[in-house]
C-alpha cells in the first residue's frame, strides 16, 4: 500500500489521505493570502478558508437558512397538532 500516493489531484480535484495533524489542520483552514476556498487538510475536495471574510458570510447565510428551516418545521408541527373536525361530503 506504500506505493500509492497519499496526496495529489484527480481530474483537477485535490485529495489528501495523509494522517492529519493539528498544525496542518490549523494552517489549512487559516490562509490569509488565499481565496475563499482552499484544499482540505484531509479527504477530497475543498473547504472554506476562515481567514477570508466571504467564508464567514457563507457560514452566516447557511446558519440563518438552517434556523429558518427548523423554525418553519416547528410552526408546521404546532399547526398540525390542532384537532379540528373535518367535514366529508360523499356523493
Amino acid at each position: 500500500m506504500d506505493d500509492k500516493p497519499q496526496s495529489g489531484t484527480l481530474f483537477g480535484v485535490p485529495y489528501n489521505f495523509e494522517r492529519p495533524s493539528l498544525k496542518r489542520l490549523v494552517s489549512s483552514y487559516w490562509k490569509p493570502g488565499e481565496g475563499m476556498l482552499v484544499e482540505k487538510p484531509f479527504g477530497i475536495g475543498y473547504t472554506l478558508n476562515l481567514a477570508n471574510w466571504r467564508a464567514w458570510v457563507v457560514l452566516l447565510v447557511a446558519g440563518v437558512m438552517l434556523y429558518l428551516e427548523r423554525s418553519s418545521k416547528r410552526k408546521a408541527l404546532d399547526e398540525d397538532d390542532e384537532d379540528e373536525p373535518v367535514e366529508v361530503v360523499v356523493d
